[in-house]
């Protein structure tokens, strides 16, 4: 018997799975669990579940983790089966081991966690058409608007000061006094753009203190592949890898879904002259997210829109910078230069958005004016 289809029995006995193990078959798309389908068949039915094990040199404390996950997918259920929704489809459930708790320690050190397999379903790695992107906004404009009501603040921040833009750049200008590996001669005109845009920093952080904009759940890592589409009606279905959820910004997810899926080019492409933001798929995002979202945000989170888009681009960007300064010693890199490609693909990205905030602030306006009625 395999090491890993020890590992699984173990894990199902702890967790209470009743019959024989069919298959396991390990699903590579994520970048920080390891992830597993299995089958287990019991009087001739069979049922899928997903095993992960919790890479816990990112996620140290297990306890917190599992605590947001929990009492968000339960609330999230709440809420769906009062809407008439199928909550075994349309979110996640993880189950208890024998202790209570939502995971189980096995072989000495490894942390082991189940939830439900969504069947029918598949995912996308990129924006390949307008349509997909406008679903993906209304999937999670409906996981924002149906959290609407849950106290962010009763949530641990599992990666403390995630989207804190002060910080960040707080540690660009360390990172360039430190000068740890010779490299910041090379990247003088980067640093003047990034150092140009301090103000933008602290724009969304004050308006937490100052209260003007509500804390609430945010997934903080809105990539097209964290949504499952169902494959009948391609309509996205499922928020799943929620690993990050935790107090916040409507806007950091939003801002960071606009980055990620509307520019017209990659994260690291190295012809700048190809990046650009869409305004296509700025609107198609924009609208599906409204759609679902609309009348759960107030008026200064729809207006911050646009902004959080320019702002998230920017804060990746001088994270890139940052790290390539350190010496790459956070992002993995294929190549030496890569976390400085990075840096110049999202700072020609926050360029555009600015030459195009008032278009965007117009095509804004109108989605969230359809949406009001």
């Amino acid at each position: 018997m395999s090491d890993i289809r020890k590992t699984v029995i173990s894990a199902s006995e702890q967790f209470g799975i009743k019959g024989t193990c069919l298959s396991i078959e390990q699903i590579e798309s994520g970048h920080i669990n390891y992830t597993y389908k299995v089958t287990f068949t019991d009087n001739g039915i069979n049922t899928s579940y997903l095993f992960q094990r919790i890479n816990t040199h990112v996620f140290s404390d297990p306890d917190k983790l599992m605590h947001n996950i929990v009492r968000v997918t339960a609330h999230l259920r709440k809420k769906i089966v009062d809407n008439g929704g199928d909550p075994r489809r349309e979110t996640l459930t993880f189950s208890s081991a024998k202790d209570g708790k939502y995971y189980t320690i096995l072989n000495g050190d490894e942390y082991w966690r189940v939830c439900n397999f969504v069947e029918n379903t598949y995912s996308c790695d990129i924006v390949d058409n307008a349509e997909v992107f406008y679903n993906s906004g209304v999937a999670f404009g409906k996981f924002q608007q149906l959290l609407a009501d849950f106290d962010g603040s009763s949530l641990y921040e599992t990666i403390p000061d995630f989207h804190n833009t002060k910080k960040r750049f707080e540690a660009l200008k360390e990172a360039i006094a430190k000068d740890a590996v010779g490299r910041v001669a090379e990247v003088t005109d980067e640093i003047a753009f990034a150092l140009a845009r301090e103000k933008d920093c602290s724009v969304l952080v004050d308006m937490i203190a100052s209260k003007e904009l509500p804390v609430r759940v945010t997934h903080n890592d809105t990539k097209l592949n964290n949504i499952l589409f169902d494959r009948d009606t391609n309509k996205g279905i499922c928020i799943v890898d929620l690993d990050t959820v935790m107090p916040g910004l409507s806007l950091y997810d939003f801002g960071d879904s606009i980055r990620f899926g509307a520019n017209t080019a990659a994260e690291d492409e190295k012809d700048l002259s190809k990046v650009s933001l869409s305004l296509t798929l700025y609107d198609k995002y924009v609208s599906g997210y409204l759609s679902s979202a609309g009348k759960s945000l107030t008026e200064k989170e729809i207006q911050l829109l646009p902004f959080s888009s320019k702002l998230m681009t920017y804060e990746c960007a001088i994270r890139f910078l940052t790290d390539y300064l350190s010496g790459d010693t956070y992002f993995k890199i294929q190549y030496p230069e890569h976390n400085l490609v990075r840096c110049r693909t999202q700072f020609a990205l926050v360029a555009d958005i600015e030459r195009k905030l008032s278009q965007m602030s117009d095509i804004t306006a109108k989605a969230a004016a359809v949406n009001k009625d």
